[in-house]
């Protein structure tokens, strides 16, 4: 199994346990994929749930850039649910589960096809 593939393994029983969600895996294997070389960087693989900062990138460059989306206070919400969902005082969220869940939660799927 290649270290991509331990990752996403890894996601998934993120998405099981924390998330009490059964992850869609073709779908994950496509976000992780899109996340592209972050996903192997301690740092930009994960998403800080508490930084404004932070959110607001992942709100510009993934729901806007990358999903498509009008910018509106419904994606700052959104976030925050999903954070909510994978646990804020979960240390390490992992960007390729939180973008799993916004794409998701706006029936995004499309957009991996």
């Amino acid at each position: 199994m290649g270290k991509r593939d331990e990752l996403i393994a890894r996601y998934a029983d993120d998405l099981r346990t924390k998330c009490k969600m059964t992850p869609d895996m073709a779908l994950l294997t496509k976000v992780t994929i899109g996340c592209g070389p972050s996903v192997y960087d301690a740092d930009a693989s994960t998403v800080a749930g508490g930084q404004a900062s932070e959110l607001e990138t992942v709100k510009n460059n993934f729901l806007v850039k990358k999903l498509g989306l009008q910018d509106s206070p419904q994606l700052m919400d959104a976030i925050n649910s999903v954070i909510e969902t994978y646990g804020r005082s979960e240390r390490n969220k992992y960007r390729a589960v939180v973008y799993y869940m916004l794409v998701k939660h706006f029936g995004k799927e499309s957009v991996y096809n």
